[in-house]
């Protein structure tokens, strides 16, 4: 499927998808935050319907735990990019490590300069429309908590 045949809000998620930076992550709350529309749950299912053709690892749950049915491929790419991650108590199941949320989130700052700041304004709407967004484009600091 094209860029063309996706719905409107799928094909911007992705397209925050694709500005996120190779070592860090954003939450599905932090995307729809970005966005101004939608919420978590509509940024996972796009994300779950068209997601495989961007960084989809790079798109994950607030809780830092691997994507299940995912973990093995999102680690290897977690392990290949950089991205901080937690290793797993010794009690975990499965011993996977999660992600380290604290170090990896990205807050959009560095897109705000190019094509994001297109992306979170949508169709000529105020980007920092009072969803989580700072003057700059970027989510402010403890926005996009939720999962």
């Amino acid at each position: 499927m094209s860029m063309q045949e996706l719905p409107e809000y799928a094909e911007r998620v992705l397209e925050v998808a694709e500005l996120i930076p190779p070592g860090q992550v954003m939450t599905y709350g932090d995307v729809a935050e970005w966005l101004g529309e939608g919420g978590p749950r509509q940024v996972g299912r796009v994300m779950a319907l068209y997601g495989g053709a961007v960084p989809w690892w790079r798109v994950v749950r607030s809780d830092g735990a691997l994507l299940p049915g995912h973990e093995l491929r999102a680690l290897a790419h977690y392990r290949e990019e950089g991205t901080a991650l937690r290793e797993a108590a010794r009690s975990a199941e499965g011993h996977l490590p999660k992600l380290d949320m604290r170090r990896a989130r990205w807050d959009g700052q560095d897109a705000a300069a190019g094509a994001g700041q297109d992306v979170a304004g949508g169709a000529g709407g105020d980007a920092a429309g009072g969803a989580g967004l700072d003057a700059a484009g970027g989510v402010r600091p403890g926005a996009g908590t939720h999962t």
